[in-house]
């Protein structure tokens, strides 16, 4: 049996996909693809849904079942092989839960990135020291000195992606509590903010602050992540977080439910030049 993993590299969901692809093309059922490996249909289906490593050797028979040609089989075993290697994250293992993996995984392979924050400033905007005092509060469930450094050390490294040469979009909304609420001393804060107005400057960050005068709008039930890719296997993916875990949503209907609320807040928000004024002042009152 295939070995599992805690969360799946983008790689594996990608393949899978075309996997099950390929088996339908062929017009094989599921059963039928078990019967070829000598395995039951949990196995496949746990390939395809990339909730197992891709086996090579399963790999390579299922392939030759579904008349892949033999170029293209090395091809696709290739991109496996490659796929099936830990992702940098996997050696923060010992914090990292894995519903939070799998984020992390989608992060780094994800064109554009809208999110919306109405606690805190967004993870891939944190200073160092701003990271570390939301951590101490318990946000992750965690407070032991050790395990909050390597948390902070992990968000550090997840915004290495913005200074990439493929680097994603961001489009943040951030709730003007997110800049009201004190995390640290004032000292933190003047460098959080500062570090805002230097992400401004990023050719592929926007930024928008949603103001109090501004009143209610339609999400302020709480924080979520919209993902989209360049690649077609994946279709567009929501996170959203709660207390002890997270979902992922890629229902047509409930990604488009979210991007119409996330499109309806980016227009009641700051526009991107305000929010630079309006973090130029908070920066003058800390």
């Amino acid at each position: 049996m295939s070995e599992p993993r805690s969360a799946p590299t983008v790689g594996q969901v990608v393949l899978g996909r075309r996997l099950l692809d390929l088996r339908e093309r062929a017009g094989l059922k599921r059963e039928e693809a078990a019967r070829i490996l000598h395995v039951a249909p949990a196995t496949v289906r746990r390939m395809e849904m990339a909730e197992v490593a891709l086996k090579i050797p399963y790999l390579q028979l299922l392939l030759k079942a579904y008349g892949v040609a033999d170029d293209e089989a090395v091809a696709f075993v290739r991109l496996a092989e490659d796929a099936n290697k830990p992702g940098w994250w996997q050696r923060f293992h010992d914090i990292l839960p894995g519903w939070f993996s799998m984020y992390v995984s989608l992060e780094g392979a994800a064109a554009l990135i809208r999110s919306y924050e109405p606690h805190f400033v967004p993870g891939l905007l944190q200073t160092e020291d701003y990271a570390r005092g939301v951590l101490r509060s318990g946000a992750v469930g965690q407070t032991r000195p050790e395990d909050i450094e390597r948390h902070v050390d992990l968000r550090m490294r997840r915004q290495e992606l913005l200074a990439r040469k493929d680097a994603p979009r961001l489009w943040a909304v951030m709730d003007e509590t997110a800049l009201r609420r004190p995390v640290g001393d004032p000292e933190v804060m003047r460098a959080q903010i500062d570090k805002l107005l230097d992400a401004t400057k990023l050719p592929n960050v926007t930024l928008q602050v949603a103001p109090f005068a501004n009143g209610p709008h339609p999400g302020t039930y709480g924080p979520f992540v919209l993902f989209r890719f360049a690649v077609p296997e994946l279709p567009d993916m929501v996170y959203s977080e709660y207390l002890t875990g997270a979902v992922y949503l890629d229902a047509r209907a409930e990604v488009a439910t979210h991007l119409e609320v996330m499109d309806r807040m980016a227009a009641q928000a700051a526009t991107a030049h305000r929010t630079k004024e309006i973090l130029r002042d908070l920066r003058k009152e800390l």
